[in-house]
């Protein structure tokens, strides 16, 4: 499986049923539930460019962390600190594969501040059945991609996202409950740290 894919490229969307006619939440309010995020952690069920489907749990640490575990037979790992995005690979004994951070979409929720109501960022914003779907870029550089945001209402929840890399493939992430406000060792969000780990 192309971890790369996976990290850069946008989610799968799924639909609830809904009102007809109903308002997309606005984006102000999207960016402070966003912003008012600091740690969460959640189960995932990823859905790839290529149709196959994988399942784990996603730690987040705001800004700019992210630690995926994929679960067996996969067992690979991908993580964001430090700027640069790395993926391990289960089967190989090489160091990982490294990203700047930036060049994904995925930078965007991890930023300090999001305001998705700043010039070109946002491309895309309606309601779809009981969802409100925005699709944020890079203002600066939209050849690195889009990552489409998937909220519920009453609360504002993040469902999911679809991350449309450089090259057009899409990488859907649907979460499970999150659970914020958790304290995570500076080691989950540390490249450095995990390759010494496994000896690579």
């Amino acid at each position: 499986m192309n971890r790369r894919t996976a990290i850069l490229a946008p989610l799968a969307l799924f639909a609830l049923g809904s009102p007809a006619l109903a308002a997309p939440i606005p984006l102000a309010q999207l960016s402070q539930y966003l912003n008012a995020i600091t740690t969460v952690e959640a189960d995932f069920t990823q859905v790839n460019a290529d149709g196959t489907i994988a399942t784990g749990h996603v730690y987040i640490r705001r800004p700019g962390r992210v630690r995926f575990e994929y679960a067996p037979p996969d067992r690979s790992l991908v993580m964001a600190g430090g700027s640069q995005v790395a993926i391990f690979d289960a089967k190989s004994n090489q160091p990982p594969e490294q990203y700047p951070l930036k060049r994904t979409p995925l930078n965007l929720i991890l930023a300090a501040d999001i305001d998705l109501g700043r010039a070109k960022m946002v491309v895309g914003h309606k309601q779809v059945d009981n969802t409100t779907r925005v699709i944020a870029q890079d203002p600066e550089n939209p050849n690195y991609g889009t990552i489409e945001l998937v909220f519920t209402a009453d609360p504002v929840e993040l469902r999911q996202w679809v991350i449309t890399d450089d090259v057009g493939n899409q990488t859907t992430l649907i979460l499970g409950e999150m659970k914020k406000g958790g304290n995570f060792p500076p080691s989950y969000f540390s490249i450095t740290s995990e390759i010494q780990k496994r000896g690579l």
